[in-house]
């Protein structure tokens, strides 16, 4: 790798870093109902949707209630998003006349972006009305984060309360997520996009006249369709919001959705900004900074370290070709290594470092083909999901899946000593350990038991396009993105089938709801708790030591339960490539 690609990553993550530190402690205080004086001009604003809607701001929730709350909520989400894509037809903003979308596309589509997870089995300017983008997929976008997002400070709030019958009120936390953090900052991510030349437009779809006609069937074709619409909008929350899920078919390789190096700059920053500065959000919360560092810390180290390993094995390239004698290598006049499936003004650093943070978070986002990385350049990916979403993670939902694993570790530790562990002053006991245990296997079976499935009956062999290792590959890595809410594909699978609409959607809705409801069950107990008194025998979870210890938690999970399937997919396809028999 050349000095050049060095400097991209360090830039990324210093900047990353440093804008996530002012951002937290912001978050904070909106939480606490401390809005700084810059923003309190949208204090009547709350004030007034709280008067439309009947919400009674001081109402404390216990977390039945809370969870009951949000159901019911991303339900209402669900069946808005469904019926838009049905009846799109008829609806208006819908300029080149597009039909309803089919009745089990629909459903995944609707769970999909219900659950956060975005995953798309179509092709958006081809199967989408502007209504359906912007009423449906785009308000989604908004929700789904912050439903996160509140149940994140439901966990949070329960550490500081002492003997405490509720966690707070879930549609005061949904109003403040969106009003005061995703809108803003989508506003000013829009603008800096449309800067860029990112398109936003309701406008038909331009046509241009090709140079060259060519023939196609008994016709010839004399100009090119080039889909617009309003896109700026609903990329800049579907990055910020770790949602993913593209306004056009490919993502952000479109040249209409990012077109520059600035602008891949600027929604590659939005998709950890958020997830990256809830750590500071939660040190200031509990009253220690140190805590939040510690599992912003965890988290960096293992990201920087399959980052490492995924650059590494893109700008190696394909052996293949040296033993053709072609060069493969970078230098400053040439970008190297595998450019398969990659954007050449963004290159293979670039590329890496996108795949890399897009399933770190659960954004499911792209800007180059994932299905054309190198054996472990796509197993990064495809392991960063299987991890749990936790490094990093999605908004909300990282962060209290890292908490989770964070009661594991002191657990752990504590059957080591003989002691009953505490975190953050609470004790943790049976009820916590079995509801985190559940949050933690849930997604793991999913994916394997659906992956199984996919590749032990005909309807779901008929899908794979690529034989042997790599079309298994793309099966493990679809229902890990669905049984982890990440959202992005491989490719080379035909997903938009009953078959496969029907196995990811029920993916996508057990994953993401069979964790929100153990978190939420964890911060009911431990908001009824008393704090304890830090003492002697107390596990410092600050230190260089509890970090390792978080690192090693989450690594054996993730190796311990999908080892075996990788081995099966992208370990084989490696050797092969390497010509090992």
């Amino acid at each position: 790798m050349t000095g050049n690609g060095y400097f991209q990553l360090a830039l990324y993550l210093i900047t990353l870093i440093g804008l996530a530190w002012p951002l937290g402690l912001y978050m904070a205080r909106v939480y606490k109902d401390e809005i700084p004086g810059f923003m309190r001009w949208l204090k009547p604003v709350e004030n007034l949707v709280y008067r439309l809607t009947g919400v009674k701001p001081g109402d404390d929730m216990p977390w039945t209630r809370y969870a009951f709350a949000m159901l019911a909520f991303n339900l209402i989400g669900f069946l808005a998003v469904y019926l838009l894509q049905r009846f799109q037809v008829w609806l208006p903003l819908n300029p080149e006349g597009l039909g309803a979308v089919t009745p089990d596309s629909a459903f995944n589509t609707a769970v999909s972006f219900a659950t956060n997870t975005n995953w798309q089995g179509y092709g958006g300017e081809t199967t989408m009305a502007y209504l359906t983008q912007m009423l449906g997929l785009n308000v989604q976008n908004f929700v789904s984060a912050a439903t996160g997002m509140a149940v994140l400070v439901a966990l949070m709030r329960a550490f500081t309360r002492r003997e405490a019958g509720g966690v707070g009120n879930f549609w005061v936390d949904m109003v403040r997520s969106t009003l005061y953090i995703l809108l803003p900052l989508s506003l000013i991510l829009s603008l800096a996009l449309v800067s860029q030349g990112v398109v936003q437009s309701f406008s038909a779809y331009e046509k241009a006249a090709l140079v060259q006609p060519y023939a196609q069937a008994e016709t010839t074709v004399t100009e090119q369709v080039i889909a617009v619409g309003p896109a700026a909008s609903q990329i800049a929350i579907k990055q910020l919001g770790t949602n993913g899920g593209g306004f056009f078919n490919v993502n952000s390789a479109h040249p209409l959705e990012n077109p520059t190096p600035l602008s891949n700059f600027l929604e590659l920053l939005a998709i950890l900004l958020i997830p990256a500065a809830l750590c500071f959000t939660f040190g200031r919360f509990v009253g220690d900074m140190r805590q939040g560092g510690a599992i912003l810390a965890a988290m960096t180290v293992v990201f920087t370290a399959l980052l490492a390993v995924c650059v590494w094995a893109e700008q190696s390239g394909n052996p293949l070709f040296d033993r053709l004698g072609l060069a493969t290598g970078a230098s400053e006049m040439q970008a190297g290594g595998n450019m398969e499936g990659k954007e050449t003004r963004f290159g293979v650093v670039n590329s890496a470092l996108w795949a890399t943070a897009t399933t770190a978070a659960s954004n499911g986002s792209v800007n180059s083909m994932h299905d054309s990385f190198t054996p472990i350049g796509g197993m990064v990916p495809m392991w960063l999901i299987q991890l749990g979403e936790v490094i990093y993670g999605g908004v909300g939902s990282g962060l209290y899946g890292m908490i989770v694993f964070a009661l594991i570790g002191v657990f752990i530790a504590g059957l080591m000593i003989g002691r009953t562990p505490e975190y953050l002053g609470k004790k943790i006991e049976a009820f916590e350990v079995k509801m985190a245990a559940v949050a933690i296997l849930i997604p793991p079976l999913v994916v394997l038991v659906g992956t199984a499935l996919a590749v032990g009956l005909d309807v779901g062999r008929a899908g794979i396009f690529n034989p042997g290792a790599h079309g298994f590959s793309e099966v493990l890595y679809a229902l890990s993105s669905a049984g982890n809410n990440n959202g992005s594909a491989f490719g080379g699978l035909s997903a938009n089938t009953p078959f496969y609409n029907t196995l990811l959607g029920m993916a996508m809705l057990l994953s993401r709801y069979w964790l929100m409801i153990p978190v939420l069950g964890i911060a009911g107990s431990l908001a009824a708790k008393k704090i304890v008194p830090a003492g002697s025998g107390t596990l410092p979870t600050h230190t260089p030591l509890f970090v390792l210890l978080l690192v090693v938690t989450v690594l054996l999970v993730g190796a311990l339960t999908f080892v075996p399937a990788l081995a099966l997919g992208p370990v084989v396809e490696q050797l092969q490539m390497l010509g090992v028999k």
